[in-house]
C-alpha cells in the first residue's frame, strides 16, 4: 500500500502531516501573540496607573511647653501641635489611610507618644490637613548627653525636631480593585527657633504662650 503525497510536498509527506504542521505553527504563533499582547497590556497599565507616593508637608509646628529637668534626672515634658498636610498626586489612583500615627523625635529619640490620625481616603488629587496635639507620656527619659545637647541647642536658639508619620496605606484603582497594605513612613524635619535665642533647663511657658515656633510649609520625606 503506497502513501499518497500532498501534491507538491517534497519527500512524500502525507497530507495529514502537512496539516498537522500548519496547525502547530498557527497555535505557536497564536500563543506567542497572546503572551506579547498580555505583556504589552501590563506595561501600559503599569505606566498609566503606576501610583506615585503621597505628598506630605509640615505646615506648622508650635511647641507649647518644653520642660527639661537637670541632666542628673533628664526628664522631658512637652506639648506641641503639628499641622501636617497630605496630598494624593495621582489622577487615576486613590489612597486609603487605614492607620497613621504622628509623633515627634529629637535626635532619633521619640519625645511624644504616637497620636492616631483619623482613617481617611484620598480620591484623585485629594488632600487633607491634620493638626494633632503631641504630648509626652508622664515623662520622657533622656540620656544626660541628650539633655545637655538639647540645652545647648536651646541656648544657640535653634532646635531640630522631626515630626514622624507611620502607618498603613492601600491603593485603589477603578471602582473595585484595592491593593494590599503598604507601610508608610514620613519624616518632616522642623528647625524651630527659640524665642529671643534663649533657653535653659526647666524652661517652660505659662498661659499657653508658644515657646518655640516653626511656620514654613516644607515638604517631608515619604517612603512607601
Amino acid at each position: 500500500m503506497t502513501i499518497k503525497d500532498c501534491g507538491g510536498h517534497k519527500g512524500g509527506v502525507s497530507a495529514c502531516q502537512c496539516h498537522r504542521e500548519k496547525l502547530y505553527r498557527k497555535l505557536c504563533g497564536a500563543a506567542l501573540a497572546f503572551v506579547l499582547l498580555a505583556l504589552f497590556i501590563i506595561l501600559i497599565v503599569f505606566l498609566v496607573l503606576r501610583p506615585h507616593k503621597p505628598q506630605f508637608y509640615l505646615q506648622d509646628l508650635a511647641v507649647l511647653c518644653l520642660n527639661v529637668t537637670p541632666p542628673a534626672s533628664a526628664y522631658l515634658f512637652t506639648t506641641m501641635q503639628a499641622t501636617v498636610a497630605a496630598r494624593n498626586p495621582n489622577a487615576r489612583v486613590g489612597v486609603y489611610y487605614d492607620s497613621a500615627d504622628v509623633y515627634a523625635q529629637y535626635k532619633g529619640v521619640p519625645i511624644t507618644v504616637p497620636t492616631r490620625l483619623p482613617v481617611a481616603y484620598h480620591g484623585h488629587r485629594d488632600q487633607s490637613v491634620w493638626s494633632p496635639y503631641l504630648r509626652s507620656m508622664d515623662n520622657v527619659v533622656l540620656s544626660p548627653e541628650l539633655a545637655v545637647s538639647l540645652a545647648q541647642d536651646e541656648t544657640a536658639g535653634y532646635v531640630l525636631i522631626d515630626i514622624r508619620v507611620e502607618g498603613l496605606v492601600r491603593w485603589k484603582v477603578g471602582t473595585s480593585w484595592i491593593s494590599g497594605h503598604y507601610h508608610l513612613k514620613v519624616n518632616c524635619p522642623a528647625l524651630i527657633r527659640v524665642n529671643e535665642g534663649k533657653g535653659s533647663y526647666g524652661a517652660t511657658t505659662g498661659g499657653g504662650t508658644e515657646y518655640f515656633r516653626f511656620q514654613q510649609a516644607a515638604p517631608c520625606n515619604v517612603d512607601v
